[in-house]
This record gives structure tokens, sequence and C-alpha cells, in this order.
């Protein structure tokens, strides 16, 4: 029960936080010391979302600003993955959901707050993480994502096996765009077409996914 109170201080504290402005902030932000731990970790998460610039003299030193909590050997800090996003417009989705929900996350293995600070390439797949003591409220936004570049188990099989080329200067430096979904089922069953693009020549194609032995 005492955790599940401390979620929701925490919650509530960001909530307010998220309300104030940048120099109501850094205002509160050199009264640190009057705060309480939770009130402490819920205002160091608002600034650095925000990119605020606090003077160190004026606040406690952290031993590793970024992220605020991932030193910590609070269990209730501890980083847990919700989910993997595999394009920016899944992870400005999710985003949206998190920010509404207000549950700070943090995205990659930079560990960055915002989409915009993500320097991961997501074709490759970027990890979303919360603290553990607000997972219990991830359920509802989770429930309304919806991510349309999810790639399928077929497919991550299938690129494991064979590398894929580019058709006109055969280099490996390829980036897969997205999933083609059919409109309406075929009478042929043809295959799903994927869309990719050439990261060295940058030429463009569809074709159904798997590479081929020469």
């Amino acid at each position: 029960m005492e955790g599940h109170d401390a979620g929701a201080e925490w919650l509530q504290l960001s909530e307010r936080y998220r309300r104030m402005s940048d120099g109501e902030l850094l205002v509160l932000g050199q009264q640190n010391f009057e705060l309480t731990e939770i009130a402490q970790q819920s205002l160091a998460s608002e600034i650095s979302r925000r990119g605020l610039k606090r003077q160190s003299e004026e606040l406690p030193a952290r031993p590793d600003p970024s992220p605020p909590f991932d030193s910590s050997g609070d269990e209730d800090r501890e980083l847990v993955e919700i989910c993997t996003v595999w394009s920016l417009s899944d992870a400005l989705q999710l985003q949206t959901l998190l920010d509404r929900a207000g549950i700070p996350f943090f995205m990659g293995p930079e560990k960055a707050t915002g989409v915009e600070a993500v320097t991961s390439n997501f074709v490759n797949g970027v990890s979303v993480q919360v603290m553990r003591i607000g997972l219990p409220w991830t359920r509802q936004p989770l429930s309304n994502y919806m991510p349309v570049n999810e790639p399928g188990p077929k497919q991550e099989a299938e690129l494991d096996e064979l590398p894929v080329r580019c058709p006109r200067c055969e280099s490996t430096e390829v980036i897969f765009e997205g999933l083609i979904a059919h409109p309406a089922p075929t009478k042929d069953n043809s295959s799903p077409q994927y869309e990719w693009t050439c990261d060295s020549c940058g030429h463009q194609w569809k074709d159904d996914g798997i590479a081929k032995e020469e």
C-alpha cells in the first residue's frame, strides 16, 4: 500500500510541475532542499524533460544527472522496458499517450526524455522504459497505442537469415521503410510487399522481403 501511495504522490507532483512555467520551475529548483525526496525526483524529471539549465551550486549535486534516477539503488526508480518503437511516427504517438498520462519515459540507450532527443536509429528498434513506480499507470496508454511500423516475426526471421541487398548497387546498407498492406485479400494469396531504401545510393524499391542467395 505504501508503494501505491508513493506512486500516486509522484504522479500528482509530476502533473503539478508540468503546469508550471519555466521560471517557476527554476525558482522552485533553488529550494530543492526543502522538498520531499519524491518531489525532488519529480521536479528533476520535469526540468530535465524541458532541457532547462540549472546552476550546480544552487542545487544538490548528482553523480549522474542523465538519467536522474537510473543510478539509484531504489527499486521504485528502476527503469523497466514497456515496449520497442520502430519508427519516428510510432515514437511520437507513444510519447503523446504517455505525456497525457503524466508518465515520464526514457527512449533508447541515450535515455532520451523526448523523441526529439533520440539519436538511435528507429529502424533497428528503440527501447522505451519507465520507472517501476509508474509501471501500473502505463496499462491504459499502452492499450491505446497502435504502432504502424512494427515488424512482424516472419520478417525479422527472414532478415536474420540473409542480408538484404540493393538491386542497383548490391550494398547491404539497406533501410526498411515499412510494410505495404494489401487493401483486400487477393485471389492468388500474393506475399506482402515491403518498401526499402538503399542508404548508399538512395535507390528505393519494393519486394516480398525475402533475401535470396545469388
